[in-house]
């Protein structure tokens, strides 16, 4: 009897300390800066779960049905993937593809390069340095139909400036938005000029991060200004160009907001039809939505991914 009361006494204070343990835990845990900063935190990452995430998943949702129209909702209870199939038949989708790609990459890699030089400038101290900076900067802070409306006046065909310059060299005038060989390269430079400046920016943090004795270094094994830049100073420049490469893919994709004010419709012509502007005429002008759906998750797979193998980079990177 003594032996069966000792059990359970000890049973009780097993639990009891069982008990005292998740209370301490449970105090320490209400005492920790996660639960302290909830007020700050929870309302913002609400909006943005429900803002952001909610409309993905909405979107996605929709491009399972066949939804089109202002007057009824979308049915939801029959769910497939027939407006991916329709997407992937659509030749007009692989040609907005084609030339989102295009100027994916071209508009990426120019700005880059371009953005480096101006940064490897202003790090050897030329003339005018802040001015220079200035004048490269000051696009960024326009908007796109900004930038738009200012490219559409420089390459008007009778007053536009740039004819104005190619006239004086003999080299012009040429109707650059009406041509269609010329369209998307003037919009690939617009873009060009608005953000090399960021470029510059990224690439110039980059470089003062190296430390000046390599430069000597360099110098006194005898190595000329070039081949100490690249060989030795643009090869530690991985970092900055992964994340200038990434900001500027997402401005690209992003790109309807600029084609659409230049061009004040949403059939912009051929040669600068990209996925955005696809995507925004089947849902507004012809109201099929479930298809502009589809093609707003091809896209969203497209800077997935873009960002996705970044975020696995700066993790590697021990930056996440």
């Amino acid at each position: 009897m003594a032996s069966s009361q000792d059990t359970v006494s000890g049973s009780q204070s097993v639990g009891s300390g069982t008990e005292r343990d998740w209370r301490t835990k449970l105090r320490v845990y209400s005492k920790s800066d996660f639960v302290r900063s909830f007020p700050y935190w929870f309302i913002p990452f609400s909006i943005m779960g429900l803002g952001v995430y909610g409309g993905i998943g909405y979107n996605t949702l929709i491009s399972l049905t066949d939804y089109e129209g202002f007057n009824e909702g979308p049915d939801f209870s029959q769910l497939d993937l027939d407006m991916y199939v329709q997407a992937m038949n659509d030749p007009w989708v692989w040609t907005t593809g084609k030339n989102t790609f295009v100027l994916l990459i071209v508009f990426t890699t120019v700005t880059m390069l371009l953005g480096l030089f101006l940064a490897i400038m202003l790090d050897r101290g030329i003339r005018f340095k802040e001015q220079i900076q200035t004048v490269y900067l000051l696009p960024m802070a326009l908007s796109f139909v900004v930038t738009a409306q200012f490219w559409l006046w420089m390459y008007n065909v009778n007053n536009g400036l740039v004819n104005i310059l190619l006239g004086v060299v003999g080299l012009g005038p040429y109707n650059w938005i009406g041509n269609p060989e010329l369209v998307l390269g003037a919009v690939i430079f617009a873009l060009i000029w608005q953000f090399s400046g960021y470029a510059m920016v990224v690439f110039l943090a980059g470089l003062q991060s190296i430390p000046d004795d390599q430069f000597e270094a360099a110098q006194v094994d005898g190595a000329s200004i070039f081949k100490t830049y690249w060989r030795v100073i643009i090869p530690q420049l991985k970092s900055s160009s992964v994340s200038a490469a990434v900001i500027l893919v997402i401005f690209a994709l992003k790109a309807f907001t600029f084609l659409f004010s230049m061009f004040g419709q949403y059939r912009v012509p051929k040669a600068t039809d990209i996925l955005a502007t696809l995507m925004v005429r089947e849902a507004f002008k012809l109201q099929n939505w479930a298809y502009a759906a589809a093609i707003a998750t091809i896209l969203l797979l497209m800077a997935l991914a873009v960002i996705a193998p970044y975020l696995h980079y700066q993790h590697k990177q021990g930056s996440l």
